[in-house]
């Protein structure tokens, strides 16, 4: 079974964002540590919160990751692959 997604890319028609594949953290959760770290709250705290570490809580903060501009959106096919019974993982 196969989904079709849109998912953002830059300038250069790469993958950005959510929409890359080893993205751990969603657009929100990126918006929400820019805006905890705005509000004061320690790196620390945060990457407990979203478990990363806390210098990765810094660079997304200072907009060092994360920072691209959406240029347009590409297509892209998901395939999912199918749900074994937990009996049959043992066997």
């Amino acid at each position: 079974m196969s989904t079709i997604r849109f998912v953002p890319i830059n300038d250069r028609g790469l993958r950005i964002g959510e929409g890359h594949p080893r993205a751990r953290l969603t657009d929100g959760d990126v918006e929400m540590i820019r805006a905890l770290g705005e509000e004061g709250v320690r790196y620390r705290l945060i990457a407990e919160k979203f478990e990363i570490t806390k210098w990765m809580v810094g660079r997304i903060c200072r907009y060092e990751r994360r920072d691209q501009t959406t240029f347009g959106f590409k297509e892209v096919v998901v395939v999912h692959a199918p749900v074994q019974a937990a009996g049959a993982l043992l066997s």
